[in-house]
């Protein structure tokens, strides 16, 4: 793996989130931006309403950023659809140039990773990515339709409802002068294919784990930085039992970065009043905790500086009848908070 230091890092003009009713009832569920209890998002099946989902999101972050969609001049989204078909449904009316990627619960960071380098490297100046899933559109695809009332394994983590939308610039002067602080996108990383040890399509969370630990483990030997520097080494959607696996590898090989690790999938929803399992999974997972969690934090400096990792489980209905190990992979990207105040304008520093 190759860290690679952007050389005109990005920064986020606008963010939304939304998500559905067990999002609502979730610790976050306050500081999402759209909630739709029914789950439908106003659409006759829920293939279509994860698209009216993405379409809700970017359009919401748009507003908030005082753009019309005709100033983007990229999108790269991504779900969990086949062919990436909520994403194409949901960003069609837009007209905007379009990436659809797939990278399964990676692809909030993998869209972020693709987005930054090339703003970074003047292939566009203002650009957006967007992520969805929706919990009954996933589940029959990869497993069973939720009327069907299959009983779920301990380890097997729900999919969430959820998504977000994240528009970017190498333009520093795109970002109001009234917000004191913006997030920039300063490192990337793309992870490698990982044999996750398990065939088990109700343990994705204990398969995606390993891609986690290479990806951290990676990280910090390659650019030497401690794990002390960071607030926080945020994984998607890896839940309980791959974020004790993750752990566990961490503490006999980097334990300094134990103590910084947090995962998106513990962090959506509260076990204890609601029955998801071993956590949230789903690539809205880490979309739309970052977009309601981590970006406000880090832009109002309560946070100065995080390693983000979705991880993804890489399967579908037809890799599971092969027989083979469940792969994964986990993107990385780095999140740094920057005073507007003292940067308004200015070239990125080398530090």
């Amino acid at each position: 793996m190759r860290v690679r230091r952007l050389s005109r890092p990005p920064r986020f003009v606008s963010w939304a989130s939304v998500g559905g009713y067990e999002e609502s009832r979730g610790p976050l569920g306050e500081k999402l931006d759209f909630v739709d209890k029914t789950d439908t998002f106003g659409q006759k099946t829920w293939e279509l309403a994860e698209g009216e989902m993405g379409r809700c999101a970017l359009n919401m972050a748009l507003t908030k950023a005082g753009l019309s969609h005709d100033r983007l001049e990229l999108l790269v989204a991504g779900d969990l659809q086949n062919q990436c078909v909520a994403s194409s449904l949901g960003a069609g009316s837009f007209g905007i140039p379009f990436l659809g990627v797939y990278g399964a619960c990676s692809t909030c960071t993998e869209s972020l990773l693709i987005l930054s380098v090339m703003l970074s490297e003047g292939c566009a100046t203002l650009g957006a990515a967007a992520t969805t899933s929706h919990n009954s559109a996933a589940e029959r695809q990869f497993r069973t339709p939720v009327e069907y009332g299959a009983q779920r394994a301990p380890s097997a983590q729900w999919t969430a409802t959820a998504g977000g939308a994240f528009i970017l610039s190498s333009d520093y002067g795109i970002i109001s002068c009234e917000r004191k602080g913006s997030v920039e996108l300063s490192e990337v990383a793309v992870g490698k294919i990982i044999d996750g040890a398990t065939a088990d399509g109700s343990n994705m969370g204990g398969a995606m784990a390993f891609a986690a630990a290479d990806t951290i483990l990676s990280y910090f030997e390659e650019t030497g930085n401690d794990p002390a520097m960071f607030d926080h080494i945020v994984t998607g959607d890896l839940g309980r039992v791959g974020s004790d696996i993750l752990r566990h590898i961490l503490g006999e090989k980097l334990p300094k970065a134990v103590s910084r690790h947090t995962d998106c999938g513990l962090l959506l929803y509260d076990s204890e009043i609601q029955d998801v399992h071993s956590g949230a999974s789903g690539c809205g997972t880490s979309a739309s905790v970052l977009a309601a969690h981590f970006l406000p934090a880090l832009e109002r400096g309560d946070l100065s500086d995080i390693l983000f990792l979705s991880t993804g489980a890489l399967m579908s209905p037809s890799s599971v009848l092969q027989g083979r190990n469940i792969s994964a992979v986990a993107p990385l990207i780095r999140l740094t908070h920057r005073d507007n105040e003292k940067t308004e304008r200015e070239e990125p520093s080398n530090e």
